[in-house]
């Protein structure tokens, strides 16, 4: 069985013991979360979500992902700039889907 969850203005299609990287969840790692917005259990569609369903799972880890350069310039007139970013994540293992 399968759920389509909402967390962090993304979807992500889950199933039991899968692992996914989401936006920055507050935690610790061994935390139990609970994702509410349930977009699609199995084969139920939801209206938007599907009322009393519940996707559970557990932090592994709070991480950080890939720098992204972000280089502004204006040709011809000595203008640049130069600036990097890295995005906080949090890994996430899924313990249980309740449709």
């Amino acid at each position: 069985m399968f759920a389509v969850i909402k967390t962090g203005g993304k979807q992500y299609k889950v199933q039991k013991d899968s692992v996914i990287i989401v936006e920055k969840l507050a935690g610790e790692a061994g935390t139990k979360v609970s994702f509410d917005e349930v977009l699609m259990a199995g084969d139920k569609v939801g209206t938007p979500v599907v009322a009393g369903a519940s996707v559970s799972g557990e932090i592994v880890r709070q991480t950080r992902g890939e720098k992204v350069i972000i280089f502004k310039k204006i040709r011809r007139h000595g203008y640049k700039r130069k600036q990097g970013h890295k995005q906080d994540l949090t890994i996430v293992k899924i313990t249980d889907i309740k449709a």
